[in-house]
This record gives C-alpha cells, sequence and structure tokens, in this order.
C-alpha cells in the first residue's frame, strides 16, 4: 500500500467516484456514539454549513457526525456501507470541528457479501493519522483490493464533517446479459466522467448518476460561452460495447439548456485517462449533431452511417470511451447510453 496525505485537493479526483454517496446505495450503519451529531451526516452528498445560533436538545448543531466526550478508556468508530469499488483517495472532512475534531483516525476494510459482523476479517486501509480541525485531508491510497465496507475510527472521540471515498465501482460484468440492452455508461457499471472543459455549475459525474435529477443542480452545467466553440465531456465506459441508443436528459434546464449535441466514441482500452485529447483523430462519430429541447427527455437511436461511425462490416463500432459535444453551453441533467457490452 502506497500512502500519500495532503491538505489540498488533488485535480484527479474529479474522475473518481465518491463510493460513499448514498444515491449508489452506501450508508452508514453502525456507530459506537453520534450523541452530538448523528453518523448519517457523515457521508451526505451537500458540502457541511455552520449554522452560527442552531442549537438541539444534545448542544450545537453540528453538520457530521459527532461523538459525545469519552470517559472511558477505547476510542469511537463507525462503519459505513460503500458502493463496492477499487478506492484510490480517502477524504477526511472536519469542516467547522475547531475545538471538538478528533486528533487522529484510521480506516479499515472488508469485503463481504452481507454487513460484517464479529466474524468479518478487517484489513488496515488507513494508518493512524493526524488530523487538524476544520481541515480538508486527502489520503492517497494504492491497494487493487475490491471493498464493500470500512471502519473508521477516531481517537478517542469528536467529530468528522464529511468522509468521501473516491475510486472507481466495480461492476461483476460476468452477470450482466450480454444479449440484452444496459447503461454502458452508469456510475452504478463502473463509467466515469474523466474531463470536460468546464462545470462551472455541476459536475461532470452527475451526467451518469442513477436515477432521474432532483433539480438542475444535479446535473452537468457549463457556464455562459463568451467565445467561438463548444462545450464538451468525456466518459469511460463501465465496459466497452456497441452503443444502440442515446438518452438526453435535459430535465430542469429551461433557459440554459444545450441548442444541439453530438457524440463520438472511440476504443481506448489501454490510454492513461490524462492522455485522451477531445479532438484526436481516434473519435468516430456515433451520433450526428441534434436539436435539443427544454426539460425534455431525447432518444436517438445510433444507426450505421457510411461516414466513420461504422465497421467495414456495417456494424456499430465498439468503444471504450465517449465525447458528448454540447452547443455551444449550458446544462444536461443525464446522459443513457444503452447497448451491449462485449469482450471482442
Amino acid at each position: 500500500m502506497t500512502l500519500m496525505a495532503s491538505d489540498k485537493r488533488p485535480a484527479e479526483l474529479d474522475k473518481f467516484v465518491d463510493l460513499a454517496q448514498p444515491r449508489l446505495g452506501a450508508a452508514v450503519i453502525e456507530a459506537t456514539d453520534d450523541f452530538f451529531a448523528p453518523k448519517e451526516r457523515l457521508i451526505d452528498p451537500h458540502p457541511p454549513v455552520f449554522i452560527d445560533d442552531k442549537y438541539d436538545d444534545h448542544g450545537k448543531w453540528m453538520d457530521g457526525w459527532e461523538s459525545r466526550r469519552k470517559r472511558t478508556p477505547g476510542h469511537d468508530h463507525c462503519v459505513i456501507r460503500l458502493c463496492p469499488g477499487h478506492i484510490h483517495c480517502i477524504e477526511i472532512n472536519t469542516a467547522f470541528f475547531t475545538g471538538n475534531f478528533p486528533p487522529f483516525a484510521s480506516i479499515e476494510g472488508c469485503e463481504t457479501a452481507d454487513d460484517p459482523d464479529e466474524t468479518t476479517e478487517w484489513h488496515e486501509i488507513l494508518p493512524k493519522s493526524p488530523l487538524q480541525g476544520d481541515a480538508q485531508h486527502f489520503f492517497d491510497i494504492s491497494d487493487d483490493r475490491r471493498w464493500t465496507h470500512l471502519k473508521l475510527h477516531i481517537y478517542p472521540d469528536g467529530g468528522i464533517a464529511r468522509l468521501r471515498v473516491h475510486g472507481i465501482v466495480h461492476c461483476d460484468w460476468s452477470a450482466m446479459p450480454s444479449d440484452e440492452w444496459v447503461d454502458l455508461a452508469a456510475m452504478q457499471h463502473g463509467g466515469r466522467a474523466i474531463r470536460c472543459n468546464n462545470m462551472h455549475y455541476g459536475h461532470m459525474s452527475n451526467l451518469i448518476a442513477p436515477g432521474h435529477g432532483v433539480n438542475m443542480g444535479d446535473g452537468w452545467e457549463t457556464r455562459r460561452r463568451r467565445e467561438p466553440g463548444n462545450d464538451w465531456v468525456i466518459l469511460a465506459l463501465g465496459h466497452p460495447g456497441r452503443i444502440q441508443r442515446v438518452d438526453v436528459d435535459t430535465a430542469y434546464f429551461k433557459g440554459n439548456y444545450p441548442a444541439s449535441c453530438s457524440l463520438h466514441g472511440a476504443l481506448l482500452p489501454c490510454i492513461d485517462d490524462q492522455a485522451i485529447e477531445e479532438n484526436a483523430d481516434y473519435w468516430v462519430p456515433l451520433l450526428e449533431r441534434v436539436e435539443l429541447g427544454p426539460d425534455a427527455m431525447h432518444s436517438f437511436p445510433i444507426e450505421t452511417s457510411a461516414d466513420g461511425g461504422t465497421t467495414a462490416a456495417g456494424e456499430l463500432p465498439r468503444v471504450s470511451h465517449v465525447r458528448l459535444d454540447i452547443f455551444p453551453d449550458g446544462g444536461v441533467s443525464r446522459l443513457r447510453l444503452f447497448g451491449l457490452w462485449s469482450h471482442e
């Protein structure tokens, strides 16, 4: 295991998925104590806030998980059920916890089909490490193992605002039907948004999140473009395959939806994320530029064509990555890429 601690958010985290987000099924299932602030807030997807004059029956209201002051030997911990996956970075945020943060934390992980019990074997992922108050801590984890649960230890007690577990979702494609369409880009299937030119108002990963968007903030939205050109985003599919239908949902985007969009694909199984270029010659057209409307679901079939978007045999190309271009700018709530996955 390679461990590197940092207090600055690494830029490459944008291409990973938070395995501890509730919309992927994550939950805080156990805590030794959460007297001052409930354990569930630890993985709240929203940034932590501080409300100066807010108190509850137990004392000062805090946006995170906070245990009482420990008066007995030992320390506190909580257990988080993850969306199963491979971890690349763990983020511990003590925002607004200044005189009540734990000075140290460590994390263990396990892989189990059910929730852990007293027989579960835990493995250290993050050794006991120092924390600061009102600060973000990023721990780079290099470990190929798959994890389903984490146990966060704090020493001896105190409060943590948020825990983020940045990684790649594990999808067992051998259990997926090979003769039925699946969403090849879905976050829960291992899809990732890896690069875009702008995401001023909404993160690019929202495009492939589960379910329908809940509001305009739950999508990918760029700033207003004041120069020539258009905005774009590159996605890595969960598994290479042949895309049959593209669904573009502009839900909630009424005065700021893109006027049109197009989709290109490429088979890039061995290329590094950072080396992928948006205008390289390996991109082939899958969906020619089509018009979009406000607050609506748009479905476009992918058809064979003679412009490079098909193989010599007239089949749809097998792709591992796609580039969605929007013209000129705006917001898209969800992108679904339905098709057949394949090993060949």
